[in-house]
């Protein structure tokens, strides 16, 4: 039986997810959040992830790799992975993505 390759998640700053997009990996903080989902804020902008994990505490950073979808709010990501990297130094992480841009 052939395993059917999951499409890869781009990594994308929130400001420049588009309605296109199918799979995408964001990192940001918690800024808010209900019992249907959490919002990200990566510096560039805001999204709604939805997600039925109930423990995630605003100000924790994660990683989220998901699908795109359209709402009432606006666009959505539905989470399918959701890593907890509190530890990670954002400041740092966002200056090697720009290096890794450029190179």
């Amino acid at each position: 039986m052939e395993m059917q390759r999951r499409i890869a998640a781009a990594e994308k700053p929130i400001s420049e997810i588009k309605s296109e997009d199918i799979r995408v990996r964001v990192v940001g903080k918690v800024v808010d959040k209900n019992d249907e989902y959490v919002v990200i804020d990566d510096g560039t902008g805001k999204i709604n992830v939805v997600t039925d994990k109930t423990d995630l505490a605003i100000g924790l950073t994660l990683r989220v790799v998901g699908r795109i979808f359209a709402s009432e709010q606006g666009l959505e990501l539905r989470s399918e992975i959701i890593q907890d990297i509190n530890n990670l130094d954002l400041k740092l992480y966002r200056q090697v993505r720009e290096l890794e841009k450029r190179a």
